[in-house]
């Protein structure tokens, strides 16, 4: 379990983030209480309900359901929270490399 995240109030609307225990990827906490790999399930919190958010992040970490939890402040276009910062935009793409290995390109001609 990590430590506990420090918390920054903030000034946008909030998802809940982390990545799954057993396999690593990027995960949301979705409306019903699980975890999603897609961000427009996520529940959206009120900026005053980050530390909501963050309390059933750390109690899904306790229950080793998912590790790093921390909230990302989001935007709401047409319904759909898109996070402002770079960092988490990233994440809600997938991996920034192929998980599959590419066999190595010959150079020889």
């Amino acid at each position: 379990m990590s430590a506990p995240a420090k918390l920054r109030p903030a000034t946008a609307p909030v998802v809940l983030t982390a990545n799954g225990l057993a396999d690593g990827r990027v995960a949301w906490l979705a409306a019903g209480g699980h975890w999603t790999p897609r961000i427009v399930e996520a529940r959206v919190f009120a900026p005053g309900a980050a530390e909501e958010a963050l309390a059933l992040g750390q109690a899904a970490e306790k229950a080793r359901l998912v590790v790093g939890a921390y909230t990302v402040e989001v935007e709401l276009g047409g319904g759909i929270p898109v996070p402002r910062r770079f960092r988490e935009r990233l994440r809600v793409t997938g991996p920034s490399v192929d998980a599959e290995p590419h066999p190595a390109l010959s150079l020889a001609s």
